[in-house]
This record gives structure tokens, sequence and C-alpha cells, in this order.
């Protein structure tokens, strides 16, 4: 009598569920221990599979991708180019883990690049998704879910009284940008070196995210009537602010910056620096910009200005209030967004925006993130992850510095400190590069530049910081 017998590399493997299937034939007169020798045999040769390291199969589609997508990525930081060797591809994510398409385990920090803070594909997220699923995926219409997290988007962040839905940070960014010169009748916008407000033409001028991480300058298609009004200076100097609103009295629309940079790697403001663009913009009836498109909902529920206690007049938003699915936001003062078409005269549109979809995750997401404690927990691991490595960096012998607030960090291996992009180039990028290819063959996955942020989520476990930090100790004694 033939039969399949399944077995999973499992302890000893005496378990009988996997996707291995093994076919014999059965005697009805054959031991169990007979049996059990068999899977015993098919655990030994997974457990073998499993403690080598290999990227086979994603250097196989990796390779398949470059002929069909450019640079076999759809986003450039994806492609491994700071960090080198082989870029991975992922088959699932669940909690605070990653699975790639060789079977290999990581511990996650990169989270999707920050939507993921209740942990990967959250069971009441999904849970809510499927019913929402059952009444369409798009309608290109009003639905009520879209009140229903506007309304906790305003609630939540003190800047926002209105909120207009969009598909991404970028056009976001880009929304805001031309409100707020509309708003003002003014054209001249400040921003920072190393910050990234998307790929649109007026900010890709010194900026950070994947432009850094490439040594791009700037890049090429962008007209230079684009960026003439784009103004820069160094994150962080105040006095450079104010030499450009004297330079360009009565033309500066406004002032736009990450409250706390995560495309340049992580660096907090100084004190007092906020709270004097706050001044200065005032003063110049000038609008005071926060994108937070990566620290919104992540430094606390009311984002970078409710943790600083600064309130700008207009807000970007991002990744996590979509939990994990396309989406944007753009908010703040109703008399300044009352310009936004139909409402006023500034046009913006976009077919997917208020998607059922992204709204049902993103309220999901803020329901978990309103638990007690959540925030605390998440400052807890963070800052235990950060004080680790560096730790670990400095008995073994690294110039290493880092920090982190709430569920953010990042670490750069310079002696320190680092205040602006400038000081963030002076880290060794080939020794991040080095621990970077050593951590994932430990299991751990950061994002693969040393200017980008990382990120913590609900669901990491102290057990999982306790293993990154263990890891690092090993892979910073190698390098």
């Amino acid at each position: 009598m033939a039969s399949t017998v399944t077995a999973v590399s499992v302890g000893l493997g005496l378990s009988c569920s996997s996707t291995r299937k093994l076919t014999q034939t059965r005697n009805p007169s054959s031991s169990r221990l007979s049996f059990c020798s068999i899977k015993m045999a098919v655990s030994v040769e997974e457990e073998k599979k499993k403690k080598s390291f290999t990227l086979e199969k994603s250097e196989e589609a990796f390779s398949a991708a470059k002929e069909m997508m450019p640079g076999g990525v759809n986003s450039p930081v994806r492609a491994f180019k700071s960090v080198g060797g082989q870029p991975i591809l992922f088959d699932s994510v669940k909690g605070s883990h990653m699975r790639d398409i060789d079977g290999n385990e990581y511990i996650d920090y990169v989270g999707s690049w920050g939507p993921a803070i209740i942990g990967h594909a959250d069971d009441k997220v999904l849970a809510a998704l499927a019913e929402t699923m059952k009444k369409g995926t798009s309608f290109g219409a009003p639905c009520l879910l879209e009140n229903v997290l506007a309304e906790m988007v305003i609630k939540a962040v003190p800047s926002i009284e209105m909120v207009r839905f969009v598909n991404s940070g970028t056009e976001a960014c880009m929304g805001v940008l031309r409100l707020a010169r509309a708003y003002t009748g003014r054209e001249k916008i400040i921003k920072f070196e190393g910050c990234y407000h998307g790929h649109a033409d007026p900010f890709l001028v010194k900026a950070g995210s994947g432009v850094a991480t490439l040594g791009l300058p700037d890049s090429p298609g962008v007209p230079k009537a684009a960026t003439y009004e784009t103004l820069t200076a160094p994150y962080n100097d105040i006095a450079a602010v104010e030499n450009l609103f004297e330079n360009n009295k009565g033309d500066i629309c406004g002032i736009i910056l990450e409250p706390v940079v995560g495309n340049a790697g992580f660096i907090p403001p100084q004190p007092e620096f906020i709270s004097a663009l706050r001044r200065i913009t005032e003063e110049n009836n000038a609008l005071l910009i926060f994108d937070e498109v990566m620290t919104g909902f992540r430094l606390s529920y009311g984002g970078a200005q409710e943790y600083f206690g600064i309130t700008p007049d207009l807000t970007t938003l991002g990744k996590i209030i979509g939990g994990g699915l396309p989406v944007g936001a753009y908010g703040g003062r109703r008399e300044i967004m009352e310009m936004v078409a139909p409402a006023g005269p500034m046009y913006q549109a976009g077919t997917l925006s208020g998607n059922p979809l992204a709204m049902t995750a993103g309220i999901h997401t803020l329901k978990r993130l309103q638990e007690p404690g959540s925030y605390e927990y998440l400052e807890k691991i963070t800052s235990e992850l950060v004080q680790g490595i560096i730790d670990a960096g400095k008995k073994t012998g690294h110039a290493i510095c880092g920090g982190n607030i709430s569920g953010m960090f990042g670490f750069f291996f310079t002696e320190g400190p680092v205040h602006n992009f400038a000081d963030a180039k002076k880290s060794d990028t080939a020794k991040f590069a080095r621990f970077y290819q050593g951590m994932l063959r430990e299991g751990v996955y950061l994002a693969p530049s040393q200017f980008e942020a990382g990120f913590t989520s609900l669901a990491h476990t102290a057990e999982d910081i306790q293993k990154t930090i263990a890891a690092a100790e090993k892979v910073l004694r190698q390098i």
C-alpha cells in the first residue's frame, strides 16, 4: 500500500507536518521505529540546510529581475549597492521576522521602511482586510472608512485640522509644497541637506535616502528651473537658516524638514533647533512643514510634533497610517487646507486616494497603537538594542555612535557626534558593509545602507533584542 509521509525539521523531527513529502510502501507489519527513522533522516537533512546560509535562489531570481526591471528592483536602496553582496528576495513576513525564498529567517529591523510598527501581518489587521475585501478593493468614490481614519488622524496630530489622503509619501510632499506656495504666494522653499522628501523634482537637491546611498549628487533629468527655488541648509544649523531668510526676504514660502532625520541615518535635532525654526517662520510669515512620513505615529502617537511640543503649520504623513498598504497624507490648519480643490483653487487628485484597504489597515494599526504602554515598550526595547550594539562596538574596538527615540534608531561607524549629513558622511561605510553582510549571515536584517534609520515594532521580543546584540558582538569581533 503506497502512502505519502510528511516530515519537518523540528527538534528530532518527530512531527507530522511539513512541505517535504516522501513516498514509501507501507507494510502493516512495519515497526514504528522504521517510520520514525525516516522522519529523523529527513530532519537531519533539513537541519543541515537550515544551518547552511545560502542565497542561491535569491541570486537566480535577482539575475532574472535585472533583465526586466532597472537594476532588478523597484526602489534603488533594495539593490544592495552600498553594502555589496546579493540582494535578498523575500517570501513571507510575520511579527518581527522575515523569511526569504531560500528559507533563511531574519529578525527584521526595516519594518517595510517603517509601516510595520505593530509587527508584520498582524492577525487583527489581516482579518479586517479580509472583511473589507469582500466589499471590494477600490471604489474610486468616497467611502465611510475615509471619515474614520481622517477623524483618528485629526485627533492624534496637533497640527492637523483637515487632512487629504494620497497614495505615497512622495505624493504627500508634492501636494504640501504646492499648497504652501499657493497659500503664501511665494515660491522658494528651504530644505535640509540629507533630508529626503520623496523623488519629486524640487526635492532632489542634496537629498538623502537612496540618493545618498548611491552617492548621486542630484538626479539627471531634473530641470534647473525645477530646483531653482529650492534653498538648502545643513540640518541643525540655525544661523544658516536665518541667513537664507535674510538673503531672500519675502520670497520664502516655508521650511520643510524631517523633524528627526531618518533618510541620512538617524539624526535627532539639537535642543532649540526646531523651536528656533518655529520662531523664524513666524517672524517671516512663512510656513513650517514637518515631513512626518517616517516619524508620524512612531515617536509618539501624535508624532514628532507631540514629542517635541512644537506645532507646525502643515504635516505630511505616510507609512504607519496605511498599516503596510500604499498611503500618504498631508494636513494642517483649516484655513490653509481649504485652499485644496475642490474646496479651493489648488488642484491635486488621485485615483486610489482613500482606498478602502489602506484605510482599513491604517485604522486597525492606529487602534493597536492606542493601547496603553505601546510607546513605552518601543522605547524600552529600542534603547536596549542601540545601547547593546554601541557597547559591543566599543568593546571590540570600533568607533561607533548612535541613538534612538521610541521605535526609531540608528548608529554610525564614527566617533561622532552626528548632527547633520556632513557628520554622517564621516562614517566608515566600508565597515558598515562588512557588518551588514555579517549580520545577514547571523539572521538579522538591517536597512542596506548606512544612511537609513532602523525601526522596531511591538512584535519584537526581548529574545529578539538579545539575539541581535549577541550577533552584533560576534560580527564586530570578526570585522
